[in-house]
């Protein structure tokens, strides 16, 4: 008979919450959960706790939220380390690449504690993001790693990760969404509080360093988006207001209908609903291959091909790029007809049991299976069609992202 509260999951953000909320109910009685703060709101993380049927933290964290990054790091290894020390799970969970990921996995590791990572193997190869920084130590770190995809799985055995510590399961991020998605009439409720019709705009989330902290880069986005012939409803990160604000292009953002950030099945009901997705989000390259709908990634590179190899996002750069893409999207009449019948490269719904009975043998003291072929969710490369324009050149420019939207 094993105690309660003995398996620790580490998490500090929404995504985290968002993400890890169907292993944590699995977990039932056995799961502790440990909030770091990183992005604590009393209000916003009350309201995803509650939404995800998750009961209250067993620890929360002081002194993170806001910190700079090497404090977050620091100071939550340190809490959480003191923690363990004193509680001595049997397992930690983390999940993906965020400070509090990489918090966890060295307090749990610097205790002699097995590490479970979720959402493990993606990779950038872009040093100069953070995450892609903290996913790669957190590999370093852990024992288990819970690949959402066959590519996932690979980059880990190329960095030499032991084929027998490498598990495919697929992403929770599959059941996350299809929880949270309200129902059509609840989701048309939702448009006619915004003043929103169906398939008459572009709904987009701009929130990464790479676009918000350089004035010239946000301009241009801004501007790209004020150009869209569709209404463009933007609900603002509070790093893209402040930007926005200490550069002087409040004018700019006004000439976009920008509203407040919103709950997940509010996001997702209005996404569900828009005729395109416009969004640095790696969350969002995720989702739009759920609910089926075209996305413009707006990033230098990105860690998920998988949704451009899919066919289901294009990834673009500059000013003249968005607004080539918008346009070309706009005009693509068959493109949601065909979106739909594209499977979603990110698994089958059942990530989080699949991750919950890998937790139970870890915590129990069991042998895992064997690790098979890296055969599930797993993507070709190839391109769904052929097109040229700003498409055709982000494809020239990063061959490992191979496939884009095309009817």
């Amino acid at each position: 008979m094993y105690e309660e509260n003995d398996i620790a999951v580490v998490l500090g953000t929404r995504p985290e919450i968002i993400k890890l909320a169907g292993v944590i109910r699995n977990l039932g009685a056995r799961a502790s959960i440990l909030y770091t703060g990183q992005h604590y709101d009393a209000e916003l993380s009350e309201s995803f706790f509650h939404t995800f049927k998750l009961p209250p933290p067993d620890l929360l964290l002081s002194g993170i939220s806001g910190s700079h990054r090497s404090i977050q790091i620091s100071s939550a290894t340190y809490q959480l380390a003191d923690y363990f020390r004193q509680t001595r799970p049997r397992l930690v969970i983390v999940q993906g690449d965020t400070n509090s990921t990489l918090a966890g996995a060295q307090a749990a590791n610097y205790c002699g504690i097995p590490v479970l990572h979720v959402e493990a193997g993606l990779r950038s190869n872009d040093r100069s993001m953070p995450e892609e920084i903290n996913r790669r130590l957190v590999s370093v770190l852990a024992d288990i790693h819970c690949a959402p995809t066959s590519w996932n799985a690979a980059n880990l055995v190329s960095e030499g990760i032991p084929l027998y510590a490498v598990r495919v399961t697929g992403n929770t991020i599959v059941e996350a969404t299809c929880e949270s998605l309200p129902g059509l009439e609840e989701s048309r409720e939702i448009l006619a509080r915004y003043g929103l019709c169906e398939n008459e705009f572009i709904l987009t989330t701009i929130h990464r360093p790479e676009n918000t902290d350089d004035p010239e880069r946000l301009a241009e986005i801004l501007d790209s988006l004020a150009e869209a012939p569709i209404p463009v409803l933007f609900p603002v990160h509070p790093r893209t207001a402040a930007s926005a604000h200490g550069f002087g292009l409040t004018e700019r953002l006004s000439m976009v209908r920008h509203v407040p950030p919103m709950d997940y099945s509010t996001f997702l009901a209005l996404a569900s609903q828009a005729r395109l997705l416009i969004s640095d989000s790696g969350g969002i390259q995720e989702e739009c291959t759920i609910i089926k709908k075209p996305l413009i990634v707006v990033r230098r590179n990105t860690e998920r091909p998988e949704a451009i190899a899919a066919g289901f996002a294009v990834r673009v750069s500059h000013r003249r790029e968005i607004s080539e893409e918008i346009a070309r999207i706009l005009t693509m009449s068959e493109l949601a007809r065909a979106l739909v019948n594209r499977p979603c490269p990110f698994g089958d719904g059942k990530a989080s049991e699949r991750i919950t009975e890998i937790a139970l043998t870890m915590a129990e003291g069991g042998a895992l299976p064997p690790s098979q072929a890296f055969g599930e969710f797993s993507y070709s490369p190839e391109l769904h069609g052929t097109h040229g324009g700003a498409a055709g050149r982000t494809l020239r420019r990063s061959p490992v992202e191979g496939g884009s939207l095309a009817q």
